[in-house]
């Protein structure tokens, strides 16, 4: 995948503060902590396009990359991580409205988000949490990929055999759940033809 450019464009705390709708966007959601800003970073080749930390809790604003590629630009938007329980319940409640107010607002008849990529430990069984995201995103027609992470903890066997348990479990179609790897970018090329699909799937 050529990447001609990478910016941040955009950061939110508020929806009063969401940029207008322009091109495609697609959303990275998961829990605290799962690798979102990494997973982006590797995706658009970049080192510290996407800040990281050790730390859950990292992103608390809604970040908006705008990426540039020989077919077109593309928004990928970076959003704060669910299910941290060391910050105050008020900041949790903050986070959660801010994701729901972006999902909210991208899904009007302008329709900037054309799909989510869903950030699962391949560790992890999937919470309600994710069952509920997964959901709400299919009720209104946004196409969802499960890109696994902390893949490297399993031996390859184990692997995949989460990669197929959970796929099946989040009711995905065939080909939207892949184990990534940020560092040794383990599934990245695949992450970026199922993107190219979702987004090139929805009329604008």
């Amino acid at each position: 995948m050529k990447i001609l450019s990478a910016e941040l464009v955009a950061a939110a705390a508020r929806a009063e503060d969401f940029p207008r709708p322009g091109p495609p966007e697609v959303a990275f959601l998961g829990r605290s902590n799962v690798g979102k800003s990494s997973l982006i970073n590797r995706l658009v080749q970049r080192r510290r396009l996407a800040h990281t930390s050790t730390a859950p809790g990292k992103t608390r604003l809604a970040y908006w990359y705008r990426i540039e590629r020989p077919r077109g630009p593309l928004l990928l938007v970076d959003l704060p991580g669910y299910g941290y329980a060391k910050v105050s319940k008020a900041e949790r409640h903050s986070w959660k409205a801010l994701v729901e107010s972006y999902l909210d607002s991208r899904v009007d008849a302008k329709r900037p988000l054309r799909a989510a990529v869903l950030l699962q430990d391949l560790r992890r069984d999937l919470s309600e949490d994710e069952e509920l995201l997964v959901e709400w995103l299919a009720e209104r027609e946004i196409p969802v990929v499960l890109a696994f992470t902390k893949v490297d903890k399993l031996k390859p066997m184990r692997r995949a055999q989460r990669v197929k348990e959970l796929g099946a479990s989040a009711q995905l179609p065939a080909g939207r759940a892949i184990a990534t790897s940020a560092e040794a970018g383990d599934g990245i090329a695949e992450l970026w033809r199922v993107i190219d699909s979702m987004v090139g799937a929805k009329v604008a």
